[in-house]
Order: C-alpha cells, then structure tokens, then sequence
C-alpha cells in the first residue's frame, strides 16, 4: 500500500481518534483544534508543519518524523519525544502542557520553550545546547547528564538542576532561580538581605 503525501492541507478540528491518520508524509500542513490523543503516529512525516490547540496526549511517537514544527497551545501529556524519528528532529513549543512527557537521550538544540508547564518532564542525557527555556514551569523535571550548554532558564521556574552531573557551561540563570541549583545542599537562601 502507497503512503499518502500530504501538503498545504489544513486540518481544523479534525478527530483523528475516530478517523485514523493517514499514514505517510504531511509538509507544510497546519492542524487546527484537532484531536490526536492516543492516536498512533507512528512512522508519519511532519515537515514544517503547525499544531495549534490540538490535543496530542498519550499519542503513540514510534518513529514519527518532526522536523521544523511548531506547537502552540496544545495539550501534550505522556509523550515519548526518545521514540520519535531522530533524523532532522526539531521543533518549538509555545503556551503547551508537556507534562510527563520524556525527550531521553534526544538531541534537540536550540530548542524554544516558550510559557510552556513541563512538570515531571524527563530531560535524562538530552542535548539542550543553546535551548530557551521561557517562563516555564520546571516543577520535578529531570535533568541527569544533561547538556544545557548556553541554554537560558533566565525567566524560568521551579527547576533543580545539579551542576555537577549537568554540563552547564555558560547556561544562564536569574538570581531568583539560583536556589534550583544549590537545593541537593539543603541550604537556606535568605532573600531578605
């Protein structure tokens, strides 16, 4: 069976829950208010595509293809991003809930995070060089043996990140944040003063 190629379609509160995805190639779409959750994505080609309010939690990333998407105000819960397709993997997030989403072992460079919850999100062995992280929301998100080279957590929050097992190199962090680098000390940081 020949896979579809699919371009400049739009997709507008389209239910792909009860009307399988097409599997195949997708370029230039735009996907508007759609619902993929616990869809299987599998093997399917996203190539400068958009998702916007869409629903994608728990929706089955086995060698799916995302290369330059964007994402915003979309609902993301659970996803497995270390499953995807790693060839050209790229995307930007802005005003989404990631959480308890994993990118282990994901190379995702210059990656934008822009006023996006990522609670419980697991960012083990991931490569974050030159990441923006942009008012988010940090709570118990997992940073092992990650490189945040050059990333900027500036306007961030609720992060614990522990230098010593993270190459941090030239990462930047507010005053206000300094706190979820030094919380394995258990110290107290008196702002008062």
């Amino acid at each position: 069976m020949e896979e579809a190629y699919i371009e400049e379609t739009k997709f507008e509160k389209y239910d792909f829950k009860n009307n399988p995805l097409e599997k195949g190639e997708y370029g230039y779409c735009n996907f508007i208010n759609c619902d993929f959750s616990n869809v299987d994505m599998s093997d399917c080609i996203f190539t400068d595509c958009e998702f916007s309010g869409c629903n994608l939690s728990l929706a089955i990333l086995t060698k799916t293809a995302f290369r330059d998407i964007k994402f915003r105000d979309c609902k993301m819960l659970g996803l497995y991003f270390d499953s995807c397709n790693k060839f050209g993997l790229s995307f930007s997030f802005e005003n989404c809930i990631l959480n308890h989403s994993t990118f282990y072992r994901t190379k995702i460079k210059k990656t934008t995070f822009k006023n996006t919850q990522l609670r419980e999100t697991d960012f083990t062995e991931c490569d974050l060089t030159e990441s923006l992280f942009d008012n988010c929301d940090l709570t118990s998100a997992t940073f092992d043996h990650t490189i945040i080279e050059k990333a900027d957590f500036r306007t961030s929050y609720n992060y614990t990140i522990d230098p010593e097992i993270n190459r941090v190199k030239k990462a930047k962090f507010s005053i206000s944040g300094i706190s979820g680098l030094l919380e394995k000390y258990d110290i107290i940081i008196d702002r008062t003063i």
